[in-house]
């Protein structure tokens, strides 16, 4: 059995169809790597970049049928490689991942063609998953419920992405002290 068949065989398993190309753009180099192997053993044909510029420059010269992108990257923002993979190939079925999980970064993501939103930490099983999900198909309800803070803390990052991440308009729309805010926003969501 040639290399190719074998591919082919795993992607029809899988139910990944006959274009396997996989997109990884994540700056947590360790994570990338044992992701992109997870999706290769999967069936999936991993590209990774570690970078927004490299991650664009990627799906310009190649888009990807697949694509897993980290929303905060150490060059700017992966909505950005969405925008680039939407620009060449509207078919993409593009993953967000973030470890700063949020309702209004989460809508602008599906706003520009993801059909899925996950927080790190997400496993290769539920990136699988989020992937090949078949459209209309309803994902699981989460079995805990937002917390009281978790929900402020979604609506102040509502109101920053409304205001396009100007802080000062943000905090003014808040009522809110621009320090205050500042703060708020430099930490981690609440459970």
């Amino acid at each position: 059995m040639t290399e190719q068949t074998h591919e082919t065989l795993a992607a029809s398993e899988h139910d990944i169809g006959p274009d396997a190309s996989l997109l990884i753009v994540d700056d947590d180099g360790p994570f990338l790597r044992r992701l992109a192997r997870a999706m290769e053993t999967r069936g999936f044909q991993v590209e990774m970049a570690e970078s927004v510029a490299e991650g664009i420059a990627k799906s310009k010269s190649h888009p990807p049928k697949y694509a897993v992108v980290d929303l905060r990257l150490g060059d700017g923002n992966g909505l950005d490689v969405i925008e680039a993979i939407r620009q060449r190939r509207d078919d993409t079925r593009i993953i967000v991942l973030t470890g700063y999980g949020n309702i209004a970064t989460a809508v602008t993501a599906v706003k520009l063609g993801a059909v899925d939103y996950l927080s790190k930490p997400a496993d290769a099983d539920d990136i699988f998953a989020a992937l090949t999900q078949r459209p209309g198909e309803k994902a699981d309800l989460p079995e805990n419920p937002m917390s009281a803070d978790r929900v402020r803390w979604e609506h102040i990052q509502r109101v920053y992405e409304m205001c396009e991440r100007n802080v000062s308009e943000t905090a003014r729309r808040l009522n809110m002290h621009r320090r205050t805010l500042q703060r708020i926003l430099a930490k981690r969501a609440p459970k």
